[in-house]
Order: C-alpha cells, then structure tokens, then sequence
C-alpha cells in the first residue's frame, strides 16, 4: 500500500506557473504530497483553468464587495472542505490576515523572489539589480504575520549578469523557483 501523501491546497492569482511545477512534482509516486484544491481571488486566472484540465478541484471568489472577513471565512471552508493540511502560496497577491495566519500557524508556505531577508515586498529584481548584487534568487519561508518574515526553508541563488533588467532576472529566477519549491514543500510535509 502506499504511504499517505499529505493534503495540499495551493493559493494563486495568475498563470500559476509555480503551480504547475507543484502539481507535476506531485505525480511522482515518491512525492510525498498530493494537490488536492487550487484557489484563487482571481475567478479568470489561468492557473484555475490549468488545474481544472487536470482534473484538481479548484475554487474562486473575487474579495471585491464582500471585503476580506467574508472572503477569507469562504475560503477557509473551501480550504476545511478540501481536508487541506498544507498551504502553498504560488503567486497569490494579496496579504493575507493575522487571523487567517494564525489559524493554519506553521502550515503555509510561500515562495518570494529574492533571498530573504533582503528585499522583503515588492520589486525584488530592480532592487536587487540597483543595489548592485552579485546574485538574486528566491526563497521558500513559512508565512508568518510579518511580512515575507517567515522562517526560510530553502533558497536557489541566480546570477545577476551584465545588462540584466528586473524582467530578465525575473525570468531567470522563475526558472529556480520551479525547481526549488516542489523540493521544500516536499521536504517540509515529510518532517
């Protein structure tokens, strides 16, 4: 019999690129993690119509006009609902309550564009590109109420090479993303 995987629900706004790299790492009969919900704030994000395709359960709801209490006790029930253990945020672009932290404490992840504890928000690419680094990349931390404060689980760094821009960077530490995020959440579900 095969051992049980844990039971992820993963939150995205857009294409869900991060996503996709989660799912597919789950498929590996190794994995210790399945996706069992894709959710989104976003009703026409791509990355829903993606995990519908494949056969994942999805859900959506747009906050605007229901303001973020009544969105974040639906998505909760979705999230209950689903029997969700683990939450891995992919490119899901809004903050997220102290309530709603605390409620999954220590059971959300997320996966930042930068090498935390530098560039925390916004913008991580120009600001690394500006102060003249050497390398970017990302990192994997527990969600936490403060801000990309989270303990860090992983990183992958990226070489920032000359004549680089925010949005080649970007597309160079995507590229890390994809590969590090499926290793740490499958990392951490197994501990």
């Amino acid at each position: 019999m095969a051992p049980r995987k844990v039971r992820v629900g993963i939150l995205l706004s857009g294409r869900g690129s991060n996503m996709t790299a989660l799912v597919e790492a789950s498929r590996d009969p190794a994995c210790p993690y399945e996706v069992v919900l894709v959710a989104s704030d976003k009703p026409a994000a791509p990355g829903l119509a993606w995990a519908m395709d494949q056969g994942i359960a999805t859900w959506s709801l747009s906050p605007k006009g229901i303001g973020k209490p009544a969105y974040e006790a639906a998505l909760q029930t979705a999230l209950r609902d689903a029997q969700v253990e683990t939450i891995a945020l992919a490119g899901y672009m809004r903050l997220i309550s102290d309530t709603f932290v605390a409620a999954w404490r220590g059971g959300i992840l997320n996966i930042h564009p930068s090498l935390l504890p530098k560039y925390k928000g916004l913008d991580t690419h120009a600001r690394a590109i500006a102060a003249g680094d050497p390398v970017g990349g990302c990192s994997v931390h527990i969600v936490t109420e403060e801000l990309d404060g989270g303990e860090v689980l992983g990183q992958s760094e990226v070489a920032i090479v000359p004549g680089d821009t925010a949005e080649t960077l970007a597309a160079r530490v995507l590229e890390a993303e994809h590969r590090l995020y499926p290793r740490i959440l499958a990392e951490f579900v197994a501990r």
